[in-house]
């Protein structure tokens, strides 16, 4: 059976053995920020993004965790060496960040604060059988947050609208993605994912006024531009999704996955469009992992057990 450690306030523990006090914030509020990269053969990909995307959000949430941003690049990398003897059995890992301002009320007399970071297996089961035929995507009622209550570009675990969004999304098509509005009707992202479409050749995606600054919307930009691919930002309505030629959802683990339905509707033709699979063979060249081959070949072995699984597949 693989054994993790994991950084649990200055010390490197087993994982199991982490406990969050029921009082910390984190716990009754929410109020914590984190941040989630991935490794490919066991690397970091973007690692110093990340350590700094999550520096911001730190920032902004007024969070002081006593790492500084090359401490967490550091820590990101450690968390990875101290596992490495899992790697063969995993595929590859997910590295999970978190700090939250600890005990106390108000927010500015509480702490110290709880401050984590863990590497566990990529969970390839949630998402393997996907790449050929497409994922479904809802778009439900509940609307994402804007930056004017709390900014959707940081990574917080303030996240009840998105839960109910997940819920309302599986609703309309059980098993389906939501696809967030924001209050002026306008397409923001999923609860773990950015959203793209492409139509008449030209890749489009939301602005980022109320969405996550996230990596793999940056690298989605970075590949097309090398490609030649015209990339437009710009607000998006359902109208846009409904009439899409393709479109794809891009998010940590797969990277890419198509989308091939909205609200029961086909997009395009119903199938994974050219574009959307240029750009994922894009990413496994960048990367040096055949990402689709990967995940089919570990999906069916990370199923069963794994803490990101289904209810039925971890009893």
């Amino acid at each position: 059976m693989a054994t993790y450690i994991a950084y649990l306030n200055g010390n490197w523990i087993d994982p199991n053995e982490i406990r969050i006090d029921h009082r910390d914030r984190g716990f009754r509020t929410g109020d914590c920020v984190f941040d989630t990269a991935r490794t490919f053969n066991g690397l970091i990909y973007n690692a110093r993004r990340h350590a700094e995307r999550f520096a911001r959000s730190l920032k902004y949430a007024r969070l002081d965790s006593g790492l500084t941003t090359e401490e967490w690049e550091a820590l990101f990398h450690e968390s990875v060496e101290r596992n490495k003897h899992n790697l063969d059995e995993a595929g590859d890992f997910y590295i999970y960040p978190f700090v939250t301002r600890g005990m106390g009320w108000p927010a500015p007399a509480s702490g110290p604060p709880t401050v984590a970071c863990i590497a566990y297996p990529v969970y390839f089961g949630r998402w393997a059988e996907w790449f050929d035929e497409g994922v479904k995507g809802a778009i439900p009622k509940t609307r994402n947050l804007s930056s004017q209550q709390v900014d959707p570009k940081i990574k917080h675990q303030s996240r009840m609208h998105m839960n109910l969004a997940e819920m309302e999304a599986w609703d309309i098509d059980e098993g389906a993605y939501p696809v967030m509005l924001d209050m002026a009707g306008n397409i923001t992202e999923g609860t773990i994912n950015s959203v793209f479409l492409v139509s008449g050749g030209v890749l489009k995606c939301p602005t980022d006024s109320s969405i996550l600054q996230s990596e793999s919307r940056w690298t989605i930009r970075d590949l097309a531009s090398q490609l030649g691919i015209e990339v437009v930002q710009e607000d998006l309505q359902p109208y846009d999704l409904y009439t899409a030629d393709e479109a794809f959802l891009a998010f940590t683990g797969p990277c890419v996955l198509p989308l091939t339905t909205i609200d029961k509707r086909p997009v395009g033709d119903g199938k994974p469009g050219p574009i959307t699979n240029q750009l994922l063979a894009a990413w496994s060249e960048r990367v040096g992992v055949d990402i689709v081959g990967q995940a089919k070949s570990y999906g069916e072995m990370t199923n069963s057990g794994h803490p990101d699984a289904p209810q039925s597949d971890r009893s």
